[in-house]
């Protein structure tokens, strides 16, 4: 399978080539399917709104103090460790929590202002906030016309 990836373009033109190819993400029915979820165990929800793109992250049950967040070029890692107990002499029937390491790694567009990134983590969520950078933000270019004066707004 082969990913189109504007290396030039922001956010929203990578998140529309991996929505192209996989389930429609708005469809509730389809909530969480991502591979990268199911592989890291942090399933992840990413969506713009105005000059923000906003990420919610399910953390639930992390050891304190192990949460970090860490930016590198345009690679945004989350990370953190849960240790869960073990029970002297259980027979285990499901053990499906993920315990140990979880990481989730995100390539970020050039048009996030990484220096602006700020965080919150409550009730088991990491709600990440993105700025847009202001020189990234889209903005109405007048046409100019044959006679050089601007076209009526």
């Amino acid at each position: 399978m082969v990913l189109r990836f504007d290396p030039q373009g922001g956010m929203e033109a990578g998140a529309a080539a991996v929505m192209a190819m996989g389930p429609d993400l708005s469809d509730p029915l389809h909530a969480g399917e991502s591979r990268a979820a199911a592989e890291s165990g942090v399933p992840v929800d990413m969506y713009r709104e105005g000059d923000h793109y906003i990420l919610h992250a399910d953390l639930p049950g992390l050891d304190p103090g192990s949460l970090s967040l860490i930016v590198e070029g345009r690679l945004l890692t989350i990370r953190g460790h849960r240790t869960l107990r073990d029970f002297a002499g259980a027979k285990w029937l499901l053990r499906d929590r993920r315990r140990g390491l979880v990481e989730r790694q995100i390539l970020l567009g050039n048009d996030v202002l990484v220096s602006g990134i700020s965080t919150q983590y409550a009730c088991g969520v990491l709600n990440v906030m993105l700025p847009v950078d202001p020189s990234h933000r889209r903005r109405k270019i007048a046409v100019r016309y044959g006679s050089g004066e601007s076209a009526p707004s």
